[in-house]
């Protein structure tokens, strides 16, 4: 019989008790359960709702039932229908009208809200840890190839020449951001919804705020029917995802493009590459194509969990049992995406000469000749026309701005001088721009200690 089944007169139909169960994807949420219901027992004894001698013995068989779980003894039914009724249908089983006890002062609403939270706080710093070590191997990346000249694209064409350092030091702040969003949503996940009961809360003397405490919870809910209600950190936290999983996609975009042989910047380690089934010769980087495909498969639980939501009124509707699938897997592939990202990452081969080739194609010295033009008194708009015309003569010729003689170049601005093949070759492009955030060494050396800086903090 089920444990709310005294107002009913017969019992529900199997194929309903299917569909209205939820654990099999519930199951996950044991321990947090359980601490939960540890933690609320513990205060339900201190504060003399129920015997503390009860309470003590509901905390002792409920962290049996945990450990009884973990060593993979226990079988959990369908016929519960969620992971909270099954650990209390296993409690009661087990010392009889005491574990009855344990649900005073409290909903499946609050408790639900309460686990959900829980799970959903432990994820993120397993989430955080592995956007902590992507961070980790990007620095260690970008500091052996300070000087590893690439070309720059703006529209997928080549524009100017950077660094592969400065280039992956841009993912670098992408990350950073996703640290920054997961530990702002997390201030909203660490508020504890338990106490809020069904809707109105409870009229017992219960002690929110020591649950809070015994918990880690920051505070508490500050209104029962929000309490129960609220899945805004769900909302935020697969948010937040999802754009983890767009910095994710742009990246598997560029490492695709990079280890084709049209660009040839980059060859994948085979640990994390794929065959063909008909053609001996491929190589294909089918990590990346993954991770880039999931990305929308993460965007769809975030629209998912809005649609379930956006309609819904106050307090608690069925409905939002489907908010944890969506999030559970938006998590999941997260986590998945991130490890083998990371491993990608860190066994690939950099084609240095192929990266350096590439920028010296594509007149991506073409601005730096403008800005050498300029130097000499030139108006910058009279520079960019002189400048367009000597790329129309080189295209022409099929030649590079560098390979045109002294004399040629003359032809188009007495301006130019012996001086002028020094200031358009790569290194001086590049490490001429030394701003704050610019490609130039010094500039991603500064910003590589200041990613270092960051992680250390973060660590703390």
């Amino acid at each position: 019989m089920k444990l709310w089944a005294g107002r009913f007169s017969k019992e529900t139909d199997a194929m309903m008790d299917d569909f209205n169960a939820s654990i099999r994807f519930d199951s996950r949420m044991y321990r947090q359960d359980i601490l939960g219901s540890a933690a609320h027992v513990k205060m339900l004894g201190a504060c003399g709702i129920i015997p503390p001698a009860d309470a003590d013995l509901i905390r002792k068989t409920l962290f049996e039932i945990l450990e009884d779980i973990e060593q993979g003894r226990i079988e959990f039914d369908l016929s519960a229908e969620d992971i909270h009724m099954n650990i209390e249908t296993l409690l009661i089983e087990r010392i009889g009208q005491v574990g009855k006890k344990l649900h005073t002062g409290r909903s499946r609403n609050d408790q639900v809200a309460l686990d959900f939270r829980m799970y959903i706080r432990d994820e993120m710093k397993s989430i955080k840890a592995l956007l902590l070590e992507m961070e980790e191997t990007l620095i260690k990346l970008s500091e052996s190839n300070l000087h590893t000249i690439m070309p720059g694209y703006t529209h997928l064409q080549r524009a100017q020449p950077i660094t592969l350092a400065h280039h992956l030091m841009a993912y670098f702040q992408m990350f950073r951001r996703d640290i920054e969003r997961l530990d702002d949503c997390y201030k909203r996940v660490n508020i504890m919804p338990l106490g809020s009961g069904a809707l109105a809360a409870t009229t017992y003397p219960i002690n929110r705020m020591m649950v809070a405490e015994e918990l880690g919870f920051d505070g508490i809910t500050e209104n029962s029917l929000d309490g129960v209600s609220d899945r805004d950190f769900a909302l935020e936290l697969a948010s937040c995802l999802s754009i983890v999983m767009v910095h994710l996609s742009r990246f598997s975009e560029e490492i695709i493009l990079w280890s084709s042989s049209e660009f040839g910047f980059i060859e994948l380690d085979d640990a994390y590459s794929t065959g063909s089934s008909i053609m001996p010769q491929k190589k294909n980087p089918d990590a990346a194509e993954l991770v880039r495909g999931k990305s929308g498969r993460v965007f769809g639980d975030l629209m998912a969990l809005l649609t379930v939501m956006k309609g819904l009124p106050l307090a608690y509707n069925k409905d939002m049992q489907e908010d944890k699938e969506s999030l559970f897997d938006a998590i999941d592939t997260v986590k998945s995406c991130l490890g083998i990202f990371i491993r990608m990452l860190d066994t690939m081969k950099i084609n240095k000469a192929n990266m350096r080739d590439a920028a010296k194609g594509g007149f991506t010295n073409a601005t730096d000749l403008a800005d050498y033009l300029v130097r000499k008194g030139i108006p910058f708009r009279d520079c960019h026309e002189i400048v367009g015309k000597m790329v129309a003569y080189c295209i022409e010729k099929k030649i590079g701005l560098e390979d045109m003689g002294l004399e040629e170049m003359q032809k188009f601005s007495g301006c130019i001088g012996q001086d002028v093949y020094e200031s358009i070759s790569l290194e001086a492009c590049v490490n001429g721009r030394k701003v704050p955030g610019g490609p130039a060494a010094e500039s991603v050396r500064a910003a590589i200690e200041s990613g270092k800086a960051f992680l250390e903090e973060v660590k703390k």
